[in-house]
């Protein structure tokens, strides 16, 4: 079964089918990732009918997330056990009620029960991923899973379609144009999609020997990378609409393009991510990926600042801080960055546990949404407590030190840079 993914290479029908399954999962996904930020842009026009403070709000964001992050591990099992093609449309088809219902929520906890629900499009990811994936040869995984992945640009897609609904109509049109969509790409999916037996995980195997991959502590250190990649990319394609508008007055329609700004580089790219981490190895593309994260967080996290300094001439002000333009050109690089990220964390996996990809997938996307579903609410504490907006980068500054200096540790320095013939020649020298 390790070798299922060669078959999609065995005849000009299973090369139908796997083209046909790859662009109906990303149409799906992005579908559902497009459901599962829908507050990042409701949420607005929420906190200010509900009066909520920012707490309050990151945890109305969050909310989604944490369901679709727990289901990730249950659902990349169940896929490898039952197939992608059941899973995938039975999921899609429990969310469509609660996106309907969310319309008539009008208290505090209406919304974060039903935020429950609805976040269960969330964990399509760790679904889709496998799918994919087993349709393709292991050369070919890492751009497969990549074009799947850039289905996270329904987050853009989100800012595009939400804010031009919530102004023309109020913000409870959105769940239900949001409703019949995916009621209309569950249809979509049905119709194009295939199951193959042979892509199956042997029955026998129970749930909780695949959680034991959690011992593996190259599991753990691949959860850490996505936390940042991932949890990073789904928290603040949620926080940037409202951080425009506090910190810069802009509308919610103009918040809501340069926000997109991020997002959609942030989906879109991790097919590029996927190639070139099938080109150059999972290693190398995510080693570079910190390093821009942690230079594009870096200035991202200074606050807007004004003082004074005495001169032989007297007092004189100056201000230091990001202007809007500039503060969204670092934010799409740092969209490009993680889309990158994305896709090679994922090439780690399909290299390393070619027999369990859901499973893994699954762990590593638990960590990544667990990442996107803490980070709003401490977000949200940060600037509470602080008052001060650009703390949410100084956050995520310090996680990325976190990956980088484990990353050196386990990997880098490990590195045979120079070759073992240059350093046998330096030894006897």
């Amino acid at each position: 079964m390790a070798n299922a993914p060669q078959a999609a290479g065995d005849s000009p029908q299973k090369t139908r089918q796997a083209w046909s399954v790859l662009i109906v999962s990303t149409l799906s996904f992005t579908v559902c990732f497009m459901v599962w930020m829908m507050f990042g842009v409701i949420g607005i026009p929420i906190k200010k009918m509900l009066d909520l403070n920012a707490t309050q709000f990151g945890l109305l964001m969050s909310m989604p997330v944490l369901t679709g992050s727990l289901v990730r591990v249950p659902l990349g099992i169940w896929t490898d056990r039952y197939g992608g093609r059941i899973v995938m449309a039975s999921v899609m088809a429990a969310t469509v009620p609660a996106i309907w219902l969310m319309a008539y929520a009008t208290q505090y906890w209406h919304f974060l029960v039903i935020g429950l629900f609805v976040g269960l499009a969330g964990g399509t990811f760790s679904v889709g991923t496998p799918y994919v994936a087993r349709w393709f040869p292991k050369s070919r995984q890492g751009t497969a899973m990549g074009v799947y992945g850039a289905g996270n640009s329904g987050a853009a897609v989100n800012k595009f379609v939400a804010p031009v609904l919530v102004v023309a109509f109020g913000w409870t049109m959105v769940p239900q144009v949001y409703a019949a969509i995916m009621a209309g790409t569950l249809v979509l999916f049905w119709l194009f999609s295939h199951s193959d037996p042979a892509h199956l995980v042997a029955s026998h195997v129970k749930f909780t020997d695949q959680l034991r991959a959690l011992k593996d502590p190259k599991v753990l250190k691949y959860c850490q990378y996505y936390s940042i990649v991932f949890g990073g990319y789904v928290a603040l394609a949620l926080w940037m609409v409202q951080y425009y508008v506090g910190e810069y007055g802009l509308d919610i329609r103009v918040a809501a393009l340069l926000a997109a700004c991020f997002s959609l580089p942030g989906g879109v790219l991790r097919a590029i991510g996927g190639v070139l981490s099938d080109k150059y190895g999972a290693h190398s593309v995510t080693w570079w990926v910190m390093w821009v994260s942690w230079i594009c967080l870096f200035l991202l996290s200074y606050p807007q600042t004004d003082f004074t300094i005495q001169t032989v001439n007297g007092p004189t002000s100056f201000h230091i801080g990001l202007n809007v333009y500039l503060f969204t050109a670092i934010m799409a690089v740092l969209g490009v960055a993680w889309a990158f990220g994305k896709a090679s964390v994922f090439k780690y996996i399909s290299d390393e546990y070619p027999d369990n990809i859901g499973t893994i997938s699954g762990i590593v996307g638990l960590a990544g949404g667990l990442g996107g579903f803490v980070l709003p609410i401490m977000f949200g504490a940060l600037m509470d407590l602080s008052g001060i907006r650009s703390s949410a980068f100084m956050l995520m500054y310090g996680v990325v030190w976190v990956s980088l200096i484990w990353m050196y540790w386990t990997e880098v320095r490990r590195t045979d840079v120079m070759g073992r013939s240059a350093q046998g020649a330096a030894l006897q020298s």
